[in-house]
């Protein structure tokens, strides 16, 4: 079951009751220009040790690991973007440091993992298709500049780094048409590490959302976009940002290595 945050229920509410005044052609047009963003932050993040939600940790610069998402997001899409944050782990916090977002609530988040959390979000998006960032990546504002230009196509990606092949990472390899063939963490022989940063088309959201409600609830989103590559032909397009900075923080010396790049 999908539960929403009382927030995310009136903004929704109120969006409804603007768009009947403004009738289908105009709400036909915003759904257009609009890019949806999900940034999935339901997790307790207890491997970094900090009481408040992983996103909320402070980096050197001032900023939190989110707020740097949020200015990153307005940078490569300004206005047109809307920011959905999945919650969980002590929600209000983040409900409070980010208002002009919409939220979707992972009732569950103790119990899932990133597969569940971001089902929710495609359950509660609207038309088109969807990227989305894990709360804790720390990243260059250019791989949105880069990413923007799939996201305008409707061509779906997972951004990549090549640089480094960690066996703890989800890694990933291609098959002979250089699109995604593999994408976890038991990956042998992969070509690079996932970053966090994803993008499925608006034609192929609904597959992976069905696939997504098949998962084990401990299972990583990477898992559903593997099944649906396999059983549904999903064309999913590795982004090498090799060349831009992008640090998952999971540990005190992920924190540490981010705030050399802020």
């Amino acid at each position: 079951m999908c539960l929403y945050v009382n927030l995310w229920v009136n903004r929704r509410q109120t969006q409804s009751n603007f768009e009947c005044c403004l009738g289908p052609l105009n709400f036909f047009k915003e759904t257009i220009v609009t890019t949806q963003v999900v940034i999935l932050a339901a997790g307790m993040g207890s491997r970094l040790g900090r009481s408040l939600p992983k996103p909320l940790t402070e980096l050197n610069d001032g900023r939190t690991i989110m707020r740097q998402q949020f200015d990153n997001i307005a940078h490569a899409f300004g206005k047109k973007a809307k920011v959905t944050i999945v919650v969980g782990y002590k929600l209000e916090h983040i409900i409070e440091a980010f208002p002009q977002a919409s939220f979707v609530y992972n009732e569950e988040y103790d119990q899932t993992n990133t597969s569940k959390s971001l089902m929710r979000a495609l359950q509660a998006s609207t038309t088109g298709g969807v990227l989305w960032m894990n709360g804790d990546v720390v990243f260059d504002p250019a791989i949105l500049d880069r990413a923007a230009a799939m996201v305008a196509r409707d061509q779906s990606f997972v951004t990549v780094n090549t640089s480094k092949v960690s066996d703890e990472e989800v890694k990933y390899t291609t098959g002979a048409e250089g699109f995604i063939k593999e994408l976890s963490k038991t990956v042998k022989g992969g070509l690079g590490e996932a970053v966090g940063i994803n993008y499925i088309s608006s034609a192929y959201k609904a597959v992976l959302l069905h696939h997504l409600t098949k998962v084990d609830d401990q299972d990583y989103f990477e898992r559903g976009i593997e099944l649906a590559i396999e059983k549904n032909n999903l064309l999913v397009e590795p982004l090498d940002i090799s060349d831009f900075y992008a640090v998952e923080v999971d540990f005190a010396e992920d924190l540490e290595r981010a705030n050399l790049f802020v």
